[in-house]
C-alpha cells in the first residue's frame, strides 16, 4: 500500500520527468487495420471541427511556406466524421545550449488548432523540420485556463518558445498518474491512430504545446517542425485515454578499468547533470524517493508502482536512450498473477514504436513493474560517444545521459 507521502510523490514529481511516454511512437492504442494510404479525407459530419482544420492549415501554410518541414509521405485515411489540421511552430529556432554548456536544448512552442469547440483527438503525426537534430518531440495538451501563463513564459526570452527541461515548465509539479501528453515522435515514429471508440478529449480553445529535444551533437541549424491532429467532433460518446508513466531510476556505474575517470563518482556526476539541465537536473533523487530505496549501482533498475484506483491498459510503450539493453513492464509481479505485457529483449533506439495489447484491467492496490538494463560496453561502439570516456550515468535529459520509462495507456472508469 502507498503511504500517503509516496502516493502525493507519484501524483506530483517534479517536472524533472520526461513525459516520453517520452520518445514514443506508435500510439499504443493504435488500430493495425486502418493501416491505409490516405487519398481523400473522408466526409465530415455536421458537428465535426473544421474550423480548426481551416485555421490549422492555414497556420501550417504560414509557418511553413518555405519548406521547412516536410509533408508526410504517407497517411493513414481518415475515418467517417474525421478531419486533419496542422500546426507548425510560429517561426524557425535555432537550437543552442541553453545554460552555456552540454549537448542538448529542451525547446516549447504553443501551437494553436483553432479549436471553436470540444473536440476528440483521435491521432497525431509529428513533422520534424529537421531530423538530423531533432531528436524527440512531445506533445502536450494545454487546457485554456494555462494559455496566458504559456504567453507570458514564451515572452519572457528571445526567440521563439522557452527552456523546458523535463516537462512543459508551466505547472510546479507532474502528475506522472495523469500525463498531459497527447502525442510523440522519436526515430521509427510514424502516424499514430487511436483505435475505435476512445480518444483524448480536448476542451474549447485548448491549445498544443510541441516539446522540442534538438540534439546539438548534430550541429545547431534552424527548424520549423509541425504536426497533425487527427479530430473527432466531441459530441460521440468515446472513453477517454490518458497516459500513466511509470519511470525508474539509473544506476550505472563505470567499468572497473575506467573507474579513476573523473565522473566516475555518483556524486560528481550527479552535480554535472544539474549544471547541464537546471533545476530539472534532479530527477535522479526523486526517483529514488518515488520508487523507495536508497541507489544501489548496477545494470539492472526497476520500480514497482502500487495502483491507487482501478484503471484498464490499453497500450505499452518504453524509452530509454543510447546505453539501453533491455526493457520489460510486469503486471502483479511476484504473484501467481503475475504477467509480462511489454518485453524488449535487445533495445533499439531507432524503433521506439509503442504497442497495443489485450486490455488489462487493474484494481487499486495492484501492481505494475518497469525494469530496464543498460551497459557502459555500447560506449565503445556507438560514434556518440567518441572521445567520451565512462561516466556514472544516472537519469538525465541528455542524449548521451539515460532513462528508464514505460508507459501505460489507460482508461479509468
Amino acid at each position: 500500500m502507498l503511504t500517503r507521502p509516496r502516493r502525493a510523490l507519484a501524483a506530483a514529481l517534479a517536472s524533472g520527468l520526461l513525459l516520453l511516454t517520452a520518445c514514443g511512437g506508435d500510439d499504443p492504442a493504435s488500430d493495425p487495420a486502418d493501416d491505409r494510404t490516405a487519398t481523400q479525407p473522408a466526409e465530415a459530419d455536421a458537428a465535426s471541427p473544421e474550423s480548426a482544420a481551416d485555421a490549422g492549415e492555414e497556420q501550417a501554410q504560414q509557418a511553413g511556406h518555405d519548406g521547412h518541414y516536410a509533408e508526410p509521405a504517407r497517411s493513414k485515411r481518415l475515418r467517417a466524421g474525421e478531419t486533419r489540421t496542422t500546426i507548425a511552430m510560429p517561426g524557425s529556432y535555432t537550437p543552442s545550449a541553453p545554460y552555456g554548456t552540454g549537448t542538448d536544448d529542451y525547446r516549447c512552442f504553443v501551437l494553436d488548432p483553432g479549436l471553436e469547440r470540444d473536440a476528440w483527438l483521435t491521432g497525431t503525426q509529428v513533422l520534424p523540420g529537421n531530423p538530423d537534430t531533432v531528436h524527440h518531440v512531445i506533445l502536450f495538451q494545454l487546457p485554456p485556463e494555462q494559455s496566458a501563463a504559456a504567453e507570458e513564459k514564451d515572452a519572457a526570452e528571445e526567440g521563439e518558445g522557452w527552456t523546458c527541461f523535463g516537462g512543459t515548465g508551466l505547472e510546479r509539479v507532474q502528475n506522472v498518474d495523469r500525463s498531459s501528453w497527447i502525442g510523440a515522435w522519436a526515430p521509427g515514429g510514424e502516424e499514430t491512430v487511436i483505435k475505435p471508440g476512445f480518444g483524448i478529449r480536448l476542451a474549447k480553445g485548448s491549445r498544443i504545446v510541441m516539446q522540442v529535444h534538438y540534439n546539438l551533437l548534430a550541429g545547431q541549424q534552424a527548424d520549423t517542425s509541425a504536426a497533425q491532429l487527427r479530430l473527432a467532433p466531441g459530441t460521440r460518446r468515446l472513453e477517454s485515454l490518458s497516459t500513466m508513466l511509470l519511470p525508474a531510476p539509473v544506476e550505472l556505474p563505470c567499468r572497473p578499468k575506467h573507474s579513476d575517470g573523473e565522473l566516475c563518482d555518483r556524486a560528481a556526476a550527479l552535480a554535472d547533470v544539474k549544471e547541464r539541465f537546471g533545476a530539472e537536473g534532479n530527477t535522479a533523487d526523486l526517483l529514488h524517493l518515488l520508487c523507495g530505496g536508497e541507489p544501489e549501482p548496477g545494470e539492472v533498475q526497476s520500480c514497482v508502482r502500487t495502483m491507487s484506483e482501478p484503471l484498464t491498459i490499453h497500450g505499452v510503450a518504453g524509452h530509454m536512450h543510447l546505453l539501453g539493453r533491455s526493457l520489460t513492464i510486469e503486471v502483479n509481479p511476484g504473484t501467481p498473477q503475475a504477467r509480462t505485457i511489454l518485453d524488449i529483449p535487445v533495445w533499439d533506439f531507432d524503433d521506439q514504436g509503442s504497442r497495443p495489447i489485450e486490455p488489462v484491467r487493474l484494481e487499486p492496490f495492484e501492481q505494475v513493474k518497469v525494469t530496464c538494463r543498460h551497459v557502459q560496453w555500447l560506449r565503445d561502439r556507438l560514434p556518440s560517444f567518441e572521445g567520451q570516456p565512462d561516466r556514472y550515468v544516472v537519469w538525465g535529459e541528455g542524449t548521451t545521459d539515460e532513462m528508464c520509462l514505460g508507459m501505460l495507456q489507460v482508461t479509468r472508469p
